[in-house]
């Protein structure tokens, strides 16, 4: 398939982002491409500031930007999960990105051209890995290298050479996607590594078709949902995950 013709939706999980939200970023964006194929979907996930607000005014003066809005706060996970199952369009795709768009907008066209080039895979993830000459990857150095050790675990763990699980930047094939994300996750943050795990048990060729992409910029933002002492319930979550999937 032609990357330009392949209809992708965004799905943007946000929680008290009014302060982070940069509208203008996406609009740039939908304009450079002429909104070709790709929509975003918002979900506020019960903010408390002025994000739903935002959200509901942007949405309503722009065609291809929706917005779901959850009554309460239910986290990143089950923001994105209610997200893909809102979806009813006919897509060939369905992804989801950070809010703060640490990832930037930019690295979707990328994405596309890999759809063109490796005969439709199930799951695109994008890797933040600093590449000589090619990326640009701006990390905190801590969550940098306590990433690493908990990327080798969880690669073992999958029995797949995955270099980077937790990149929120990722895109799966829609046809599979409601089937994937039906149930609700066990982890609010590692949901991307129980994710995968659903891929192997449904798609006996998961090998081929989950691809791993390089991104060429990524940058850590302020204001992380995320909090740093995590790190040390996140293995208790993967070894619940584990004994799920095992």
């Amino acid at each position: 398939m032609e990357p330009s013709k392949s209809h992708i939706k965004f799905i943007i999980p946000c929680y008290n982002e009014a302060g982070r939200l940069n509208l203008a970023a996406f609009i740039d964006f939908l304009d450079s491409t002429s909104g070709q194929n790709v929509s975003f979907l918002f979900v506020d996930d019960g903010s408390k500031d002025d994000t739903k607000k935002m959200l509901h005014d942007f949405s309503s003066r722009h065609k291809s930007i929706d917005l779901l809005a959850l009554v309460k706060n239910v986290g990143k996970a089950e923001a994105i999960r209610q997200g893909f199952l809102s979806v009813n369009e006919q897509l060939d795709y369905l992804g989801y990105l950070d809010a703060d768009l640490a990832t930037p907008l930019s690295e979707i066209n990328h994405f596309r051209k890999i759809i063109g080039e490796k005969k439709r895979p199930i799951l695109i993830m994008g890797s933040r890995v600093g590449l000589l000459g090619y990326s640009e990857i701006k990390r905190n150095m801590t969550r940098h290298y306590l990433g690493r050790i908990f990327a080798t675990v969880v690669s073992n763990i999958l029995q797949l050479p995955i270099y980077d699980t937790q990149c929120g930047a990722k895109i799966i094939q829609a046809q599979i996607a409601k089937e994937v994300f039906r149930d609700a996750f066990i982890s609010k943050w590692l949901f991307d590594v129980e994710l995968i795990f659903r891929i192997k048990k449904l798609k006996s060729d998961y090998r081929s078709r989950i691809v791993e992409v390089p991104l060429r910029k990524w940058e850590d933002k302020a204001g992380s949902k995320i909090a740093f002492t995590y790190f040390f319930q996140a293995p208790f979550d993967l070894i619940r995950i584990f004994l799920r999937y095992r």
